[in-house]
């Protein structure tokens, strides 16, 4: 790195869900967590560990100010349906040396909130999901 102002910031994110932008999106975040088993070796004390599967998860934090979510998935879940997403994220800071986008694939989102509001409180909503696949559509190279 040759500056600091070679790290990215966050303002200059976007998310498309199903081809759609969403604007109302304020952050992203997917990640894969590694399920291990631990597999003990002869003439070791050290126990060491194994990767058996991936797990995949994220969420995506919205401002409330519309409906988005409750007409992607409302109707189709309460009458037994299962509905998959694609979600492609974009960090494209000016100052950085390029720009990464991912397409995160059969994303399936865990909840749905109905209602959540409070007094003087601008409305916020997360939406949790699992997914099964990612490509890097674009890398950051250096």
């Amino acid at each position: 790195m040759d500056s600091a102002k070679r790290v990215i910031n966050g303002t200059f994110g976007e998310v498309w869900l199903d081809g759609d932008y969403v604007s109302e999106c304020y952050g992203l975040q997917a990640k894969a967590s590694f399920n291990k088993e631990k597999i003990n070796m002869c003439g070791r004390m050290a126990t060491d560990n194994k990767i058996t599967s991936i797990s995949y998860m994220g969420s995506l934090k919205l401002h409330k100010v519309n409906s988005r979510m409750a007409a992607a998935i409302g109707s189709l879940v309460k009458n037994g349906r299962d509905p998959r997403f694609t979600i492609i994220s974009k960090l494209d800071d000016p100052d950085a040396y390029g720009a990464e986008r991912v397409a995160i694939r059969d994303v399936s989102f865990d909840d749905l909130t109905l209602s959540d509001w409070e007094v003087a409180v601008n409305g916020k909503m997360e939406a949790p999901f699992t997914f099964t696949d990612y490509d890097f559509l674009d890398r950051i190279e250096t």
